[in-house]
């Protein structure tokens, strides 16, 4: 499997972000994505969730379920968590299970991989910065997808925190997924970089 971008240009609010960007990344690879705030970073992993059209060029996943769309491959995780406060922790991962759509699962598992088992039942309201992030993350083991997005994934994780997710970046790589990560830091695992120029 093989994502790549080919003369990618993206324009927002009438400005011109990037242009001309090729990139590529295959399975079992983690490309990360670097540069200055406001250099596009967070735009290019919006083109490749489809949520965001690029103004030219071309954004596409080879070797990859054939009747699927590319952004029904990835998970996008955004540098905001996607939570609801009222919902327990549980039920916040049922409903991203139940709105993305996959295999039935054993949530505990997945909130243990995460060190969030000890609070299924609390409200999201209740759990800290970092927690919540885990919380995030868990989000990516309860439905598998091949393509992870990822917007400054170890923001508000702690030391224990980050060295978790680098664990689940190595196994998800190692199963034969890849990762496209904008990050101002370490990942904590082996990438390639992609730098940025450019503003926003």
């Amino acid at each position: 499997m093989r994502l790549s971008g080919r003369g990618v240009k993206c324009v927002r609010g009438g400005r011109e972000v990037f242009s001309g960007l090729d990139f590529e990344v295959a399975s079992g690879e983690v490309l990360a994505i670097t540069g200055h705030n406001g250099s596009g970073k967070t735009s290019l992993l919006r083109l490749v969730a489809g949520l965001l059209t690029p103004a030219e060029g071309t954004i596409a996943l080879d070797g990859g379920e054939a009747e699927l769309t590319l952004a029904e491959q990835t998970h996008y995780l955004g540098h905001r968590d996607a939570l609801k406060p009222a919902l327990s922790v549980l039920e916040n991962l049922s409903f991203w299970r139940n709105f993305l759509g996959g295999e039935a699962f054993d949530a505990d598992v997945s909130l243990k991989a995460v060190g969030l088992d000890h609070a299924a039942h609390l409200p999201a309201a209740y759990l800290s910065a970092g927690q919540r992030r885990r919380l995030s993350l868990a989000r990516l083991l309860a439905v598998r997808r091949p393509v992870w997005l990822l917007d400054e994934p170890t923001a508000a994780l702690d030391a224990a925190g980050q060295d978790l997710f680098s664990g689940l970046m190595r196994d998800h790589v190692v199963q034969g997924g890849l990762i496209v990560a904008a990050t101002h830091g370490p990942l904590g695992i082996e990438a390639r970089e992609l730098r940025m120029g450019g503003t926003r």
